[in-house]
């Protein structure tokens, strides 16, 4: 698949220096998720400082649930990566061109599944949560507004993976470019000319999430013969969607086990009132810059392993994840001196009450400290599904991430020398470090096992 088809996208992850490639790999991913955050980011900046707090709170109290409701059919889409990449790097072209196809009709039948989700249940779910009486109503609109668009917002994820998994992390940056500068403009339009207040920043993301998905399916439309996609094929094709979803729906699963806890956190601050509330939510948004540049080399790692699996470049695999690693915790250490140097000046940019911004720094403080554990454990997550292993680390993630912070809420926290946001957000760097832990120890063992049967 190289040759006179290749193109300037493309990437052999299986040859050549694996630091270099990573990085050329790895620039433009960080620089997509910083751009797809903004999207909530400028959402959360102009409502904050046009439209209030209570309006801040409102949009900040749905990212939770928003990530619960999401992350399953994502982790669909690391299905469809996983497979793509295994099926690029074993040169089969029939079928990679199945699993494409497969992959964007999955896209497509998740999203409009969503829609219906994320409309008729925000209302009953954001109740459940504890959500603030006087962020209620703004925030259902906003749940429902989002989740209008989340057909477009799937496409482009299965779609952007796909891209992915054969080296290219270009264009959806460029793509992504372009859809920010859209939804910037409509926020500003909708909420200071307009004032819209939520709806309008709501309006305004979908907008943006719709020009992503159009310009990722005319990319994918236009690509080469093996990957291209033909609307008239679009099709589940039954052992491909059975492949995806062996390696898809566990991750997808310990995305929404994440999720999970953190809803049961968010329901614990909502007790707390909107300015805890609030300052939760514009510390958790800046949190997510760090947090996506440290996710691009788990992203890598999910890639280049899985196309070294199926080219059968088995003494790479290792060095893969080393390296990996080594990125992501450099990114989180670094990002952890940024916040301790400007965090109240991030804050700043999303409310100008000092009492959100110390409810703010609270959070900041303590997560930032310990994020690059959070980077270096997801790592081994995706090197563990670049192998071929989904369930361990849902398992693993259901054990140590999921079930440590209900335990810990439904017990520690409940004392009176521990209910404080502190005592609830401490729960995050001791579930990142026990998890990593269990995952390494775990990738070891699976690493030795499939190289004895490399040897059969």
């Amino acid at each position: 698949m190289k040759g006179k088809n290749a193109n300037r996208y493309d990437m052999d992850m299986c040859s050549g220096s694996i630091l270099r490639k990573m990085i050329i790999f790895a620039v433009p991913l960080m620089c997509s998720g910083v751009l797809q955050l903004l999207f909530n980011a400028a959402d959360v900046i102009v409502v904050g400082r046009f439209a209030g707090d209570n309006s801040l709170a409102a949009v900040g109290s749905t990212t939770s649930l928003i990530g619960l409701l999401t992350n399953l059919f994502i982790g669909l889409s690391v299905g469809g990566n996983v497979l793509t990449a295994h099926y690029y790097g074993a040169r089969q072209a029939k079928q990679l061109k199945e699993t494409v196809h497969t992959a964007i009709t999955l896209s497509i039948i998740s999203g409009l599944l969503l829609t219906v989700i994320g409309v008729f249940g925000a209302r009953f779910v954001l109740t459940l949560m504890d959500t603030p009486a006087e962020v209620l109503d703004k925030a259902v609109l906003y749940l429902r507004i989002y989740f209008a668009g989340m057909t477009a917002t799937m496409v482009y994820n299965f779609g952007s993976a796909i891209l992915r998994a054969i080296g290219d992390t270009k264009r959806p940056l460029y793509f992504l470019s372009l859809a920010g500068v859209i939804n910037v403009v409509l926020n500003l339009i909708f909420v200071i000319v307009f004032k819209l207040d939520v709806a309008g920043v709501g309006l305004a993301t979908v907008t943006s999430q719709c020009v992503s998905a159009v310009l990722v399916i005319r990319c994918l439309m236009k690509e080469r013969e093996e990957i291209r996609i033909d609307l008239k094929e679009l099709r589940l094709t039954p052992d491909k969607f059975r492949r995806i979803l062996q390696i898809g729906l566990p991750a997808g699963l310990q995305g929404t086990l994440f999720s999970l806890s953190n809803v049961v956190i968010q329901s614990s601050i909502n007790s707390f009132g909107a300015v805890v509330v609030a300052g939760n939510s514009a510390a958790q948004n800046i949190e997510g810059f760090g947090y996506t540049a440290m996710n691009a080399f788990h992203q890598s790692a999910i890639s280049f392993t899985s196309q070294n699996l199926g080219a059968k470049k088995f003494d790479r695999i290792n060095k893969i994840l080393v390296r990996a690693l080594a990125g992501a915790a450099c990114i989180g250490l670094g990002f952890a001196a940024l916040m301790v140097w400007k965090g109240s000046w991030f804050l700043g940019l999303y409310s100008d009450s000092a009492q959100v911004i110390e409810a703010g720094l609270v959070r900041l403080n303590l997560i930032t400290s310990f994020y690059f554990i959070a980077g270096m454990m997801d790592v081994v997550v995706g090197s563990l599904r670049g192998i071929g292993y989904s369930m361990f680390p849902m398992i693993v993630s259901l054990i140590g991430v999921c079930g440590l912070r209900l335990l810990w809420v439904s017990t520690v926290f409940k004392m009176d020398a521990f209910h404080s946001p502190f005592g609830i957000y401490i729960t995050y760097p001791v579930s990142w470090a026990l998890t990593f832990l269990v995952l390494l120890i775990g990738f070891i063992v699976l690493r030795k096992k499939l190289a004895k049967k490399w040897r059969v």
